[in-house]
């Protein structure tokens, strides 16, 4: 006997996505669009809001402010649900995820007809704990602010400092990694220093300022090609950056760092920009997995052994048909998968085969800023370096914020910045409250009877 349902007591059909970076956010606002309501989404993110991450270098250089760059998640959520919590467990077999709330650690499960996993990348250290402990990262927020505040603490102890070795020491910024992250925020920390030296710190020669760039390439930016970043190289080595080239660092302590040619650089301040690597929770999925621990997916972004389980942005290993090379991790790439996923869900939940479609992009380019007012680009097969490329680098990334608001911020941020000094308030210390648990109180008669004596109410 077939059973049948009307569209009212049909059951909604489940749709989780795990993460709120750009790939998670932007499939949840493309899906949000087809307005459907037999179809339920959900997005779980262990931040409440969405990281505007090209522009953290600003953020822990004070041009932005944190607020600038970040959006809440809950501010896309038109229809969707939205839980703000830690992910625990993927259960592929079972269909279900398994969660702790992130204020009273509360346990949580959730079922799925669909699965979107979106969860973003993780900093890799190879292994190293001794950098791991005692280098900064920038990949989140946090990072930022506490990039920010240990470099003007940084300034404030040099400043007072009369040991001119040690001050020497103290002024020594040392920056792991040749590729984007690290050229962008090495040049900027080191132009920020040299305004703050400049204009407060008047026991600082800003001469004695030393940023240094690790390089385990024989150069810095790979992915704009060799002409550029040669350009690059020149560039940044004459705005008195040094960069060590062909050299890994292997290991650090809480005052120096070791390089693989023996030498060892005293300084006060180590940043990791040196690789990445997959969430471990997407590491441990039982299923093909490509380099650094991506899921291996086709052409459709499905995983192979699992057709309701889609993988994008940084989580999924798809090889490019056109060059036979693995497409890589950008939020240029990621917006353009959203929009896929988004188009092959719904033609998979309709029964629309004929509409699911295969991921193809096209490099339009690449960009970097390298300095103030400066950058490199490579558009189309064509090469633009210096203000042209900065101007393009801001103007690209400032329309992609993702709301009116965060452009205006931004934008404003942007004409003060050229207008006034830079800012050297420190953010301070701030407390921060969870519970290990949450419960409904339940009273006995004796805790009653002390009540009721001392006049005691609970609402």
């Amino acid at each position: 006997m077939i059973r049948k349902f009307s569209s009212h007591s049909r059951p909604k059909t489940k749709i989780l996505i795990l993460g709120g970076g750009f790939a998670g956010s932007n499939i949840l606002r493309e899906m949000q669009k087809q307005q459907r309501d037999d179809v339920e989404i959900t997005l779980v993110s262990q931040d409440n809001f969405f990281l505007f991450t090209p522009m953290l270098p600003e953020v822990s250089s004070g041009m932005l402010h944190a607020s600038d760059i970040t959006t809440p998640i809950r501010s896309f959520c038109k229809t969707a649900n939205f839980c703000h919590a830690k992910i625990t467990s993927i259960d592929l077999q079972n269909k279900n995820v398994s969660l702790v709330r992130i204020f009273d650690q509360k346990e949580s499960t959730l079922e799925y007809d669909y699965l979107v996993l979106a969860l973003g990348s993780k900093d890799n250290f190879f292994g190293n704990v001794n950098i791991e402990n005692f280098a900064f990262t920038i990949k989140t927020l946090e990072d930022a602010i506490a990039i920010r505040n240990h470099i003007i603490s940084v300034l404030e102890c040099a400043d007072q400092e009369k040991d001119q070795i040690l001050q020497e020491k103290l002024l020594r910024f040392v920056i792991v990694g040749g590729g984007f992250a690290g050229v962008e925020i090495a040049t900027e920390i080191h132009h920020f220093l040299l305004d703050a030296t400049k204009n407060y710190y008047k026991n600082i020669d800003p001469k004695n300022v030393k940023t240094i760039i690790i390089s385990a390439r024989d150069g810095i930016l790979p992915e704009v090609g060799d002409e550029l970043g040669k350009f690059a190289l020149e560039y940044v080595r004459k705005s008195g950056i040094e960069v060590y080239v062909n050299t890994k660092a292997i290991d650090a302590g809480e005052d120096h760092v070791l390089l693989s040619d023996n030498t060892i650089i005293p300084c006060a301040t180590l940043v990791w920009a040196g690789g990445v690597t997959v969430d471990p929770l997407i590491a441990s999925l039982k299923c093909e997995h490509g380099q650094s621990g991506r899921l291996v997916v086709d052409s459709y972004l499905r995983l192979k052994d699992n057709t309701h389980v889609f993988a994008l942005g940084d989580c999924a290993h798809l090889v490019d048909a056109k060059n036979n090379l693995v497409y890589p991790t950008t939020a240029q790439i990621a917006i353009r998968q959203a929009k896929l996923v988004s188009d092959n869900l719904f033609a998979e939940i309709t029964g629309n085969a004929n509409l699911v479609k295969p991921f193809e992009y096209h490099n339009k380019g690449v960009m970097a800023t390298i300095g103030k007012r400066t950058g490199v680009a490579l558009l189309n097969g064509r090469q633009v370096h210096g203000f042209p490329a900065w101007f393009l680098w801001r103007t690209f990334y400032w329309l992609h914020l993702p709301t009116r608001e965060k452009k205006l911020k931004v934008g404003f941020d942007w004409i003060l910045g050229t207008i006034f000094r830079a800012d050297i308030m420190t953010v301070g210390f701030i407390k921060k409250k969870t519970l290990s648990r949450l419960e409904t109180p339940i009273y006995s008669a004796i805790e009653r009877t002390i009540d009721e004596s001392q006049n005691v109410s609970y609402l």
